[in-house]
This record gives C-alpha cells, structure tokens and sequence, in this order.
C-alpha cells in the first residue's frame, strides 16, 4: 500500500495516537482518542480504524489488555508523509546561537557546546561529529619536540580543525632541522588537501632536510599523520536526559547505549554511511546496531569550508519529532554560517 494514500480518518487516527504517546508514553485506547481528540467519530468507529492501522504494520498491541503504540515503521510513515517541522521564532534561533559560541568560537568548542545546547532544548542525548579531515585543505603543520626521541606533529586545516599525532623519531633531532622541515613542509603541502598530501607527500617533499631522515621518517609515516582517524570524533551530553525516559528504565538498555557513544567510531562510522546531506532521521531497526534499535537519530549536517560534520539528537522512537527536526536543523545551520564567518575572519 502506499502509505501516502492512507484514507482521511486513517490518518488522523494514526497522527493523534502518535501525539498522545509521544507525549504520555502509555499505549492508547480508542475510548482515548475520541475523548481527548474532537474527531467526530465515534469510540466503536475509531476502534476499527485501529484495527486497520494494526493490519497495515503502523501500530501494535504491546499486551493484550492494552491500547496500541506506533510501531517503527509507524513512525517512519508519520515522519515521512505527514511530519510538520515546528516553526523556529527568530528568539529561539538566537538562543541557539548565543548558546553556542557561549564557550568560545574555535571549532572543538562550538562542537563540544553544540551538544549541551542540542541536550538542554531537546532533553534528549545531543551529539556532534567532528567533519573527516580527508577533505580538509591545509593550513599549517607543526613540528614540536616532546623529548629527545619524539616529536609531536600538529595538522590544522582551514577553519580551525586540528589534530596531533606523536612519533618516535629514534635519534636526536636539532631544533635548526626541525623549524627548517616545518618551514619547508608547510611550503611545499599548505592549501593541499589532506588526502591529496598523503598520496603525493613523496614526490612533493623530494630534495628537502640536511640528511633526509626525518622528511624519509614524515612519508614513511603518511597513513598515520594524514588519514583520518573518527575514534574519539564523536561527542555527546545529555545522558543524564534519557535515565529519565521509561524506554531506558532498564539498565541494560542504556547501559548498552552509552557503551557505543563511547565508543564513538561506530556511531560515526554508521552516520557516514548514510552519505546524505540535511535532515536525516533513521527509527528503530532501521539503525543496523543492537544499542540503538529502541532508539531514533534526528542529525543533520553542517559544513566547515569543503568538508562536512553532523550534529544531532538520539533517543527513544517515542519522540517529538515535528520539534527536534527543527531544533537539529537550525543548529547545523548555525554552526555554517559561524564557521563560515571565523573562516573569512581569519582569511
């Protein structure tokens, strides 16, 4: 069936049991819906309505005694063919805004911010994935000495990004070398992207340092100062938010939840997969990972010059979706046109 084509009294039947459990988070009867929804129907006709939505997939009876619940693929319906994306005032995107650069305006503080703000509006888990640098194009390389057999090189790409890699270098290297490879490295690689580095990085550096050690040390170690590593990418707030949903009242369920956040490169891993650019909202077992199938993710990407990151929400299927999606979609705008100005700024 086309779901798009559900009959009049199918769809608001189906729309108002999803806003009252959205809302209560208790199944819902028919008697329910037709005292607190002026339908015009009555509780015996909206009792049938149920039943049809039921044999179409889009709810279901948790227990036998009980009212219906949207089932995922009930949600996905509501989400795709009648969702209505609640209308931003100019003061909440403001707040979200200021929120924001409330602690400061390089890019790990506006990603670790965006989180709390996503957290503290949504009351749900907020997230936010740093872009992949492989697009990222080179600003600087910094090559400082840690000790005398390690040296820690610093990749920053336009618009702030930054990443540090240690590498043993085996035999003492003198500050007058190190500051002429920096100087050199910079010449030859900035305004490269960082997987246009790693592949050419050879050619490009030939001929530069005194004796060639160390420049042979920086290719041989290509793959791990210039590929992206997403471990560690991903940051969260706001699990304190879901200890608070009756989804979660089971230790198990969240337990397993924050072990995957934790973990951070699965989720990111997951998330890129999609490979779509805006909104983006997967339900239940549409997330390929067992952590997550009671859950739902409402992201949406930003950009930071060329390349792209993602900001979002994850919580129980049971959520306001017509709310999130503009909260989630008004921050990733935000973050673009704030990292849009710092880049011009700095230019």
């Amino acid at each position: 069936m086309a779901f798009e084509n559900l009959s009049d009294r199918e769809k608001a039947v189906l729309l108002n049991l999803i806003k009252h459990y959205v809302e209560t988070a208790d199944p819902v009867g028919s008697r329910v819906i037709a005292s607190r929804y002026d339908m015009g129907l009555s509780s015996a006709t909206i009792r049938n309505t149920l039943q049809d939505l039921e044999d179409l997939g889009l709810v279901q009876q948790p227990h036998i005694s009980a009212g219906r619940i949207p089932t995922d693929l009930g949600y996905r319906v509501y989400v795709d063919y009648y969702l209505k994306p609640e209308i931003l005032s100019e003061a909440e995107k403001e707040h979200i805004k200021q929120s924001i650069l409330k602690e400061g305006r390089g890019v790990n503080d506006i990603l670790g911010q965006t989180c709390r703000v996503l957290s503290d509006i949504t009351k749900q888990l907020g997230i936010s994935i740093a872009p992949r640098f492989e697009e990222g194009v080179l600003h600087r390389l910094e090559l400082i000495p840690i000790t005398d057999e390690r040296i820690m090189a610093v990749v920053v790409v336009k618009s702030g990004l930054a990443r540090s890699v240690i590498i043993e270098v085996r035999t003492t290297i003198g500050e007058r070398e190190l500051k002429e490879v920096e100087s050199a490295l910079n010449e030859r690689l900035a305004g490269l992207t960082l997987g246009e580095i790693r592949k050419t990085i050879a050619e490009r550096l030939s001929g530069v340092g005194e004796d060639g050690k160390l420049i042979k040390l920086l290719i041989d170690s290509k793959n791990k100062i210039w590929t992206d590593e997403r471990s560690g990418d991903l940051r969260s707030a706001g699990v304190e938010n879901l200890l608070l949903q009756p989804e979660f009242m089971e230790l198990d369920h969240i337990s397993n939840l924050v072990r995957i956040i934790e973990d951070g490169k699965v989720i990111s891993d997951f998330l890129d997969s999609a490979e779509q650019e805006g909104l983006v909202i997967t339900i239940g077992k549409e997330n390929r990972f067992s952590e997550i199938m009671n859950c739902s993710l409402v992201i949406s990407s930003y950009r930071v010059g060329k390349i792209s990151g993602t900001v979002g929400v994850i919580g129980p299927t049971r959520m306001a979706y017509n709310k999130l999606a503009s909260v989630v979609e008004c921050t990733a705008r935000t973050i673009t046109d704030v990292l849009a100005g710092i880049e011009e700024d700095e230019e």
